[in-house]
């Protein structure tokens, strides 16, 4: 008898463990709709043959991860919408904000993933439905934050090969060079001008595309990660800054919290950067308007010229960049907008030139900002 329910006992345990399996290989389709619409928030300068900067601030939900056609279909609806309006060209630079890439963790998931509320309930569904991969990847993190480390560990290698596909076919259906937001990888690297994925600390990355969908150069590791991100992002400080040949001129990726420290202008000045992309990221509503809150964990945050609280947000961004941005160079930063779960994003892009900012008009949707070389 106690053979008996020791068998059927392994019958059930191992009925339940093969059910499991099974469970977590299924990804039916949730269904989505995506706003498409679009709307010119900045359009600064005289059209001429010199080119553009023309800078896409994005409305994006979890709901638009779940696979790259559904990503694909917005960002290209917003650029298709550019090149009716005359601002897409051979010679145009598109520059994404900070950290689209990043959230291509949650890409192929559960449907429930993208349907909960909160970041740690989606973090829970990604790691019931990836037990195994969760646990090799826990084993491998690094830093304070190892839960962190090992959502993006673990979809690492699939994150690249999304990345690479979807901007690298973006910069070249469009036929522009493509400043791709940042993407945090481990270590990563390109090699014949395809991305990869490598083995070792996480770093957030920003990566630019030929109008060929060729990575230019290696990807820009961020100098300084700010505040919290720290815990599980490694600072690239060991990585000099790159410029970027364009068919627009010299290129140089400053990626979020790196405009705000000189000595990043001075690298790009030194290897005469024409322009500057700046990809950025804030989480919070109304987190522009707020007392802003400095790089609490950067040791280099000692150097900057304000206090954090001293002014609003949105000000110690221009402020910052004024402070180090060399007059014969031509700026623009952008935002990522939208909601992940709790976390919103917020942000007002802005152009900087000869020493005047000009800010895209606050539109509640999706924006573009252009400015004319």
């Amino acid at each position: 008898m106690r053979k008996l329910l020791l068998g059927a006992l392994a019958l059930v345990l191992t009925a339940m463990l093969l059910g499991y399996g099974l469970w977590t290989e299924q990804r039916p389709a949730g269904h989505y709709l995506s706003d498409l619409r679009v709307e010119v928030a900045l359009n600064q300068g005289v059209p001429a043959d010199k080119g553009n900067l023309l800078g896409i601030e994005p409305l994006l939900y979890p709901g638009d991860y779940q696979n790259l056609a559904l990503l694909h279909r917005k960002l290209a609806a917003y650029l298709e919408h550019a090149r009716t309006q005359g601002l897409v060209g051979p010679r145009t630079i598109v520059v994404l904000p900070e950290h689209i890439g990043t959230w291509l963790w949650a890409r192929g998931e559960k449907k429930e993933l993208y349907q909960v509320t909160r970041l740690q309930e989606a973090w829970q569904w990604l790691e019931l439905s990836n037990p195994l991969r969760y646990g090799l990847a826990m084993l491998n993190a690094e830093g304070d934050d190892r839960r962190a480390d090992a959502h993006l560990r673990m979809k690492a290698t699939q994150m690249a090969a999304d990345y690479q596909q979807l901007f690298g076919g973006l910069a070249r259906e469009f036929g522009v060079t493509l400043v791709a937001g940042s993407i945090v990888l481990p270590t990563p690297y390109a090699e014949q001008g395809i991305l990869h994925s490598g083995s070792g600390a996480l770093y957030n990355n920003g990566v630019v595309f030929a109008s060929d969908g060729k990575v230019i150069g290696q990807p820009q590791r961020q100098q300084y990660p700010d505040s919290e991100v720290r815990r599980f992002i490694r600072s690239g400080d060991a990585y000099p800054l790159q410029v970027f040949d364009t068919p627009a001129g010299r290129l140089g990726v400053l990626v979020g919290s790196d405009s705000w420290y000189p000595a990043n202008y001075q690298q790009l000045a030194a290897q005469s950067a024409q322009l500057i992309a700046v990809p950025a990221f804030i989480s919070g509503r109304d987190s522009w308007t707020a007392p802003w809150r400095g790089n609490r964990h950067q040791p280099m945050a000692v150097s900057l010229p304000l206090k954090a609280g001293q002014v609003e947000e949105g000000q110690a961004w221009q402020r910052l960049i004024g402070h180090g941005q060399s007059a014969d160079t031509a700026l623009l930063s952008v935002f990522l907008r939208g909601q992940f779960w709790e976390i919103a994003g917020d942000g007002l892009g802005f152009t900087s030139r000869d020493g005047h900012y000009v800010s895209a008009s606050s539109h509640p949707g999706a924006r573009l900002l252009n400015l004319w070389l």
